[in-house]
């Protein structure tokens, strides 16, 4: 007598694939990972964002929001927005494959958020001081009227009320879109800053990764202290740009915060993790 005994097969119908159901699932897994743009290692999301978005292997600094800024900076439930009721306007009645008024109506609509700054005041370890924070996600932090407009209200009001302003710089430069107007800020900011040094107020900037065209042109390099996020690119035209027109090789590592640390371009490089610290004990020893 067999131990063993096989049955007849049996046909097994079909299994429908739920291909919805699927994709889904392949995009959860997908978003449980990062790549880091500077090593190019494949990081574990929630690890980068338990480090608060540093890169385990290379220490590179990803991009953070705006609200994860003021929650790493400031002390808690001492922020205030200000000046958030000022909107974009279509000068220029622009259009290119779309007009500007629907790129902004579109933008203002997924960011929720008016344009590409946040003006506010609040408190670093008890020392009340006056920010702006550029948010790369409106139109890459595009420096058009609005931000000219919140950022020399902001310099204007640490003149009057003999406070300390510091600017985080996350930008790809001017608002192409509003044309001259975008350009004029330049001018208008930098008029501003001055205006607050002439009364002895400090004035700091940090520039994030990335920090390019007319916001490092303007405000971001005339900071009393300039400081970087490491390997952060910093610069006026991009290194493909500047390749294309000088014809020769860049060095390595070419606009990047170390580079521009060594050619003394920016005056230190801090961690987020220590920028608040670093930011009080830099505050303690220059405010009026």
């Amino acid at each position: 007598m067999g131990f063993f005994r096989r049955k007849d097969k049996e046909e097994k119908p079909h299994k429908k694939i739920d291909i919805d159901r699927e994709i889904k699932k392949a995009e959860k897994e997908e978003s449980l990972w990062i790549k880091c743009s500077s090593c190019q290692e494949l990081l574990y999301k929630k690890e980068v964002e338990r480090n608060q978005h540093i890169c385990p292997k290379c220490y590179y600094h990803f991009p953070i929001s705006v609200e994860e800024r003021i929650n790493l900076t400031f002390d808690e439930g001492s922020f205030v927005e200000l000046f958030s009721k000022i909107e974009p306007v279509d000068f220029l009645k622009f259009k290119d494959t779309k007009s500007y008024k629907l790129r902004l109506e579109e933008t203002q609509g997924q960011i929720k958020k008016l344009d590409a700054v946040l003006c506010g005041q609040g408190k670093i370890n008890g020392i009340k001081v006056l920010t702006a924070i550029f948010d790369f996600s409106f139109m890459g932090g595009s420096l058009g009227s609005v931000v000219g407009e919140k950022i020399t209200r902001i310099l204007e009001k640490g003149a009057e009320e003999h406070l300390p302003v510091i600017i985080f710089c996350s930008s790809g430069g001017a608002r192409m879109q509003e044309g001259i107007l975008s350009l004029m800020q330049m001018a208008k900011v930098s008029g501003a800053i001055k205006r607050l040094k002439f009364n002895g107020i400090p004035y700091i900037t940090v520039l994030t990764d990335p920090t390019l065209g007319g916001v490092t042109a303007s405000m971001g390099m005339l900071g009393d202290i300039i400081i970087a996020e490491p390997k952060a690119m910093i610069g006026f035209a991009g290194p493909r740009v500047i390749k294309e027109t000088i014809k020769e090789e860049l060095p390595q590592g070419f606009q990047r915060a170390e580079y521009l640390l060594e050619h003394g371009m920016v005056d230190m490089i801090i961690s987020r993790k220590e920028l608040k610290k670093q930011l009080h004990k830099i505050l303690t020893l220059i405010r009026p």
